[in-house]
C-alpha cells in the first residue's frame, strides 16, 4: 500500500518525473557489481585525559566478509581524530583528503586550524558526499578532539548524511550498524573519570557487545591477532594505542565474558 503524500503517489505512478535522489530506493539502482564493502562499528568516549576513538576491524559486502583487518580510525593532527562508518572507499577517500586539507592549513597559515574550524569543514566534506549518499554510497565520520581552551576540552561530533552536526554527546558515542549495542554498552558502564585502561576496556566492551549482535561488526580474532584499533587524544597528543595493550584488554574481558557469557 502506497503513502497518501504527493511524492509517495509519484514514487509509485511516475517514478521518472522524480528527481533520481528521490526515488524509493536509490540502493537498489547501484548495480551489483557495485555493491561496495562497508565499515562499522566506531564508539567514541570521554575519559580522565581526554577522548578515546575506537573501530572494529571488519568490512562487509552484502552477506560476504570483504575485509578482516580494515583501519577505520586514523589520527588527523596532533589536537584531533577521526572514524568513519559505510561506504569504504567514499569514506577513506574522504579523510584523507579531510586530513591533507588540515596539514595544508597548518603549513599556509603558520598555525593549526580550531577545532570549530575543523569540525565545520568536516560537515562541508559530508555535504559534498550527499549524491553519492543519495546514491546509496553512505559516508559517515566521527569526529573526536581536545580543545585545550575549553573547561571540557574532549570533543565528541558525529554527522548525518546532509551535514548536519551533533556535537558533544553525553560523555559517548557510537556510529555504524552496531552502535545501537554498543552505546547501550558504554551507557552502562561509561565513566567520564575512568583512567588509560578503564577507558580501553570501555571500548574493547561495547565493540565486544555490537559484535555480539550485529553481524557486520567484528569481536577480536585471536587466531589471526586482530584487535580493534583505539586512538587516545589527549594534552599530549593524538596517538595510537599500541596492540599488546589492546590485546591484554581484550583478553581481560573475554576472561571475565567467561565467567557470565549470557552478560
Amino acid at each position: 500500500m502506497t503513502g497518501s503524500s504527493f511524492l509517495d503517489q509519484l514514487r509509485a505512478h511516475a517514478p521518472e518525473h522524480l528527481p533520481s535522489a528521490l526515488q524509493r530506493d536509490p540502493a537498489a539502482r547501484v548495480p551489483a557489481d557495485l555493491q561496495t564493502p562497508h565499515g562499522t562499528t566506531i564508539v567514541a568516549l570521554t575519559w580522565a585525559d581526554g577522548v578515546l576513538l575506537a573501530g572494529d576491524r571488519r568490512a562487509t559486502s552484502g552477506n560476504l566478509i570483504a575485509q578482516k583487518d580494515l583501519v577505520k580510525v586514523l589520527v588527523l593532527d596532533r589536537t584531533s581524530a577521526a572514524g568513519f562508518a559505510g561506504s569504504v572507499g567514499h569514506a577513506l577517500l574522504m579523510l584523507e583528503l579531510f586530513r591533507a586539507e588540515i596539514e595544508q592549513y597548518e603549513k599556509i597559515e603558520g598555525a593549526p586550524i580550531s577545532q570549530e574550524g575543523k569540525i565545520r569543514r568536516l560537515s562541508s566534506v559530508v555535504q559534498e558526499n550527499l549524491p553519492a549518499a543519495m546514491a546509496g554510497f553512505v559516508a559517515l565520520p566521527i569526529y573526536v578532539g581536545y580543545d585545550a581552551t575549553r573547561t571540557d576540552p574532549a570533543r565528541i561530533v558525529t554527522y548525518d548524511p546532509s551535514g548536519s552536526v551533533a556535537r558533544d554527546h553525553q560523555g559517548y558515542r557510537s556510529i555504524g550498524s552496531g552502535s545501537d549495542f554498543a552505546e547501550s554498552s558504554l551507557k552502562k558502564r561509561h565513566s567520564p573519570d575512568v583512567d588509560r585502561a578503564g577507558a580501553i576496556s570501555l571500548a574493547v566492551n561495547a565493540l565486544w557487545d555490537a559484535a555480539d549482535d550485529d553481524t557486520a561488526t567484528a569481536g577480536p580474532d585471536l587466531t589471526r591477532m586482530i584487535f580493534p584499533n583505539i586512538i587516545t587524544v589527549t594534552a599530549e597528543g593524538a596517538l595510537e594505542v599500541p596492540e599488546d595493550e589492546i590485546r591484554t584488554a581484550t583478553e581481560q574481558m573475554l576472561a571475565e565474558r567467561a565467567i557470565r557469557p549470557g552478560g
